[in-house]
């Protein structure tokens, strides 16, 4: 999959997850098995490749819905205490 395609079904699988209100933290595998059938159907692609994808399109949703803020910036309101 070239990387024209590889993006275009990132956005299709987030357009999909956000139609389907889910969590942008959801992390469980059952809840997502939906997604990863979809692209291993739309693209062929192996379960693991499939799974690293409907991650990706999480990711997606995550860094479009950031408020652009440099987390970094902001580590110590988490207690991470970068310096």
């Amino acid at each position: 999959m070239d990387e024209e395609q590889h993006n275009l079904q990132i956005e299709r699988t987030a357009k999909n997850m956000l139609e389907d209100k889910i969590s942008i933290d959801e992390q469980d595998p059952s809840k997502l098995q939906k997604y990863k059938e979809q692209i291993i159907s739309d693209c062929g692609l192996s379960d693991d490749d499939a799974l690293k994808l409907t991650y990706e399109a999480l990711l997606y949703l995550k860094l479009k819905n950031s408020d652009g803020s440099d987390p970094i910036q902001k580590g110590d309101q988490f207690g991470a205490g970068f310096s």
